[in-house]
Formats: C-alpha cells, structure tokens, sequence
C-alpha cells in the first residue's frame, strides 16, 4: 500500500524535516500550476519519471520552466541508451503514485527496492526553498533543498545533482 499524506508528513517530523503544505484545487500539468507560483514562493518544478533501453528508472526533478533536451538527456544520467516515460502502472507499482502527482517525496515508496534513481536538476537546487505535490496533485509542500537531499537519502536513495536543463548546463552549474 502506497503511502499516504499523512504517512509522509510523519516522515518528514521523524526526520526532523520543517515543512509546509498548502491545499488547492487539483492541477494535473505545469501549465495549470500558474497561480500558485504567485501564492507559493519557492523554485515550482516538474517531474519526469523515466526508463532507459534496459529497465533502468529514473526521476529528474527540475525547475517547472527548465529545457531538457529528452533526446540527449541519458548521457547526462548515464542511462543506456534514449530514455522513454514510464507508463502509469508501473509509476504505481514503482512510486505509488498517479500522473500528475509525480513528486520526489514518492521516493517514499521506493525505500525497500530502490528502483528509481533520483536525478535532481543542478539549477533547481540553487533555490533555498523547492515545491512539491505531497503524493497527491491537490496540495503543494514547500521544502529546503538541502532537507530534500535529507529526505532522498532517509529513502535510501542517494540523489544526484547534476545539470540536465539546459539552463543549468549554460549556467556551467
């Protein structure tokens, strides 16, 4: 069973993480996330959940407006070959989690496995405080960056910075 909202808020309190969520009617693209850049500060991303030619998964994380080049976006990661979204079952069976609500703090779900590497945008993580869905697209919850990496490594996953937009390339980040 896929954790809930409430399981990863306790989470983040065992972890000693500070964080806070605002609710708001469901938004399913970034493109419907526009008013609540105004209403929240903090970096808005977008989440791409991955697969490369051998099964390999992957979650970049990067700014809601950075350009990522998906064509060339698997040497950067090290994945094999061109990389291809991963279809909704297996981003339920993996992350527990439905499209539109892809987040990072999904990595709770993937704690025993470790299936998905998380790549997170060398760029995104220059903003002190990074938004995200707390596993449902009907609330955003703001978060240090560096309590990110916290949480990421709590998972057990060692998330790797590194520049896939091509904002961050340019910025030699």
């Amino acid at each position: 069973m896929p954790a809930s909202r409430e399981d990863l808020m306790s989470f983040f309190g065992d972890l000693d993480i500070e964080v806070t969520t605002v609710d708001h009617e469901p938004v399913f693209t970034v493109a419907e996330s526009g008013d609540l850049h105004e209403r929240i500060p903090g970096g808005h991303t977008k989440n791409l959940f991955v697969k490369d030619k051998k099964g390999r998964l992957f979650l970049i994380v990067a700014l809601h407006d950075a350009q990522i080049d998906l064509k060339k976006i698997h040497q950067i990661i090290g994945a094999q070959g061109r990389v291809s979204f991963g279809n909704a079952d297996l981003l339920m069976e993996v992350l527990g989690v439905e499209p539109g609500s892809v987040t990072p703090f999904s990595l709770i779900n993937d704690r025993d496995a470790q299936r998905v590497t998380p790549v997170f945008d060398a760029a995104m993580m220059q903003h002190n405080v990074l938004n995200f869905h707390p596993l449902k697209n009907d609330a955003t919850t703001s978060i240090q960056a560096d309590d990110l990496m916290k949480f990421a490594g709590a998972c057990g996953h060692s998330a790797r910075v590194l520049a896939v937009s091509e904002e961050a390339v340019a910025a030699g980040l």
